[in-house]
């Protein structure tokens, strides 16, 4: 054999279909010789062979028209067919001959492929009936161009079904298109339980490539599956054992069957007859709503359906139990007219099928008692009304409420008024009188003006807009409030306020009198000086005798009181003394200066019967001007009087 030539060559060659095939052939000549001349040629069933090409040193010829434009031979003299179709699904031979050597050839399968599309798979859409006497079609599963045809199972929630004689058929449909690729149609048929209305079913095609099996798997579907009703459910919405008066029922009835069955709603009277609420209902969804429920809600109710397939009734029973508060009653001892200083009890009571809670409430809503309320020592500030809450702990938002009004009685009692009010003449004002009182009292003014009142609980307050005159000045206002049980008056005071206008010409006034007291103690200085007044302790004069000179003053104030007296016995030191110290006295002189007078500045002062003298002058040895002290005395009521000399 090793002195054999030798062609060898692929067994298969796979290439899809447009793409380029290469077909190798490799060939041995005993001692490294050449070859005389090679062909490519196929063999088909019904021509037999088909020459391709015939290669001669660097010539090659194309002997065939199929493949013009489509045949290259390598340097390695490789067969290379592009644009491949399925019609190139064949046998190629390649032929070497080598002179002495002989000839020799060999040959490969060119298998020409198409990957299939994606399956489409297509539900039953009208639904199925678990009741069908044929075996009815669940999907039908597509593959288009593919060559070769592929294979197609069906599997439902993952498990492969086989054909089964009454339950499961698998037709298949081969197409061969005119592109030569195929399409295969596979369509399942099998009977269906209610369980399959979950099931999802689905489709793979199966190829072959390269030796190996593909799949392809389509989308799962779903198919409508019908089914009769097997049981019924009515529930209460919300759970019936928390139901209380006023809320929105919901009776929500659902069956296991489809499509769902039609619903109808009763509810048990009186000698088990049965009201038709079917009306009320929505009897497609199964939905019967009752708002508002009360005490006469209570009862049985019925939710009856019906299958329009097989006309098979069912029904199922719930009871439905309104929890209610009824009866809320409120007792007052003693139920007599109250007067302030009183006592009272209030207790309250009610009805209901769960246990109660009692509670008492004053008007801001604080909790002031239990089941009962007991108010001492009662007044009109503690006239109020009262509410007595009923609770029902174990139904949440199930209460009641009752109010009771605890009404003090008595006379009126004015709390407050605007007194004293201090007002200016002619000044618009408003007087104000407030009192409280049951029952409800009225208020009277003695002036005229514009009144406004205002009632709060109990109270009542009474605004009087009025001008400010003498009279009302003087006499001030009174309040007058009264009812059925008595009268009470009380007197606003009016009090004259000066104006800033009265105080500015006090001062004025003061500022006068100093200038008057600064003209006198420059007269004084000035006589002094000529020598008309002499002070000192050694030259001291009477001032009382009827010749003294005209050019001394002296100022002379009488008084029939030794304590008005005593108060204008002041050095110009500022030291008081009484007028007992003062009586016998000839002349009282002060040598130093008091505060507010100048260095220098003597006074002498003298007692003579119920007259007080006094002299200002200045030390002979002061050089400067002295300037008189100012003396002031208030008289009050005439009792006391004063002249100057």
């Amino acid at each position: 054999a090793a002195g054999k030539l030798e062609v060898s060559m692929p067994a298969v060659v796979e290439v899809e279909i447009g793409g380029t095939a290469r077909l190798e052939c490799n060939f041995y000549i005993p001692g490294n010789g050449s070859y005389t001349y090679i062909n490519w040629f196929y063999v088909s069933a019904d021509l037999g062979e088909e020459w391709l090409c015939h290669i001669t040193g660097s010539e090659i010829l194309e002997e065939n028209t199929d493949y013009k434009g489509r045949l290259s031979v390598g340097e390695d003299k490789a067969l290379s067919i592009s644009k491949v179709t399925v019609l190139d699904t064949r046998t190629f031979v390649c032929q070497v001959g080598a002179g002495s050597h002989g000839e020799g050839e060999n040959r490969t399968e060119l298998h020409v492929y198409k990957v299939p599309e994606a399956p489409e798979i297509t539900a039953n859409s009208a639904g199925i009936s678990v009741q069908s006497s044929d075996i009815p079609q669940i999907a039908q599963c597509v593959s288009r161009n593919s060559f070769p045809h592929p294979n197609i199972t069906w599997h439902k929630n993952g498990e492969k079904l086989q054909p089964e004689e009454k339950k499961v058929k698998i037709p298949t449909t081969l197409t061969r298109e005119s592109s030569g690729l195929y399409t295969v149609s596979s369509t399942l048929f099998a009977h269906v339980t209610r369980e399959d209305r979950n099931s999802l079913f689905y489709c793979t095609v199966h190829y072959w490539l390269r030796g190996q099996s593909h799949t392809v798997e389509s989308q799962r579907v779903n198919v409508t599956v019908f089914y009769p009703a097997e049981h019924v459910k009515l529930q209460v919405m919300p759970s019936s054992a928390l139901v209380k008066e006023g809320d929105d029922i919901r009776l929500v009835c659902e069956a296991d069957g489809n499509p769902a069955p039609v619903f109808s709603f009763y509810k048990r009277e009186l000698e088990d007859n049965w009201q038709d609420l079917s009306s009320l209902a929505d009897t497609t969804s199964g939905v019967l709503d009752l708002r508002g429920v009360n005490k006469s809600s209570s009862g049985l109710y019925r939710c009856q359906t019906l299958d329009l397939d097989d006309m098979r009734q069912m029904e199922k029973d719930v009871e439905l139990v309104v929890n209610y508060i009824e009866g809320v009653h409120v007792k007052m001892e003693p139920s007599s007219p109250l007067q302030e200083g009183d006592s009272v009890r209030l207790s309250c009571d009610a009805y209901s099928p769960v246990a109660l809670d009692y509670q008492w409430r004053d008007e801001k809503g604080s909790l002031v008692g239990g089941n009962q309320l007991f108010l001492s020592n009662l007044t009109f500030e503690t006239s109020s009304n009262f509410s007595c809450k009923v609770i029902a702990p174990s139904v949440p938002g199930l209460e009641q409420s009752k109010q009771v009004a605890v009404a003090v009685q008595g006379k009126p009692r004015i709390v407050a008024i605007s007194s004293p009010l201090y007002v200016r003449q002619d000044e618009v004002v408003n007087l104000t009188c407030k009192a409280i009182a049951f029952p409800r009292p009225s208020v009277h003014w003695n002036v005229n003006g514009t009144a406004h009142e205002y009632v709060e609980n109990q109270h009542i307050a009474s605004n009087l807009t009025v001008r400010v005159n003498h009279d009302l000045l003087r006499a001030g206002a009174m309040c007058r409030v009264s009812n059925s049980l008595g009268v009470s008056e009380k007197h606003i005071q009016l009090l004259d306020q000066k104006t800033p206008e009265s105080k500015g010409v006090i001062i004025v006034a003061i500022i006068v009198c100093i200038l008057v007291v600064a003209v006198l103690g420059s007269v004084i200085y000035f006589l002094h000086k000529k020598g008309k007044i002499s002070c000192g302790r050694a030259g001291k004069q009477d001032i009382t005798k009827p010749e003294a000179r005209k050019d001394k003053i002296v100022v002379e104030v009488k008084s029939d009181k030794l304590s008005e007296e005593a108060g204008l016995l002041q050095g110009a030191n500022g030291e008081k003394r009484s007028a007992a110290d003062q009586v016998g006295q000839s002349v009282v002189h002060s040598p130093s200066p008091g505060p507010g007078l100048l260095p220098g500045l003597g006074a002498e002062v003298r007692s003579v019967g119920g007259c007080i003298e006094v002299m200002l002058c200045s030390s002979p040895s002061t050089p400067h001007p002295a300037w008189a002290s100012i003396i002031h005395h208030q008289l009050s009521g005439g009792v006391m009087g004063g002249k100057g000399r």
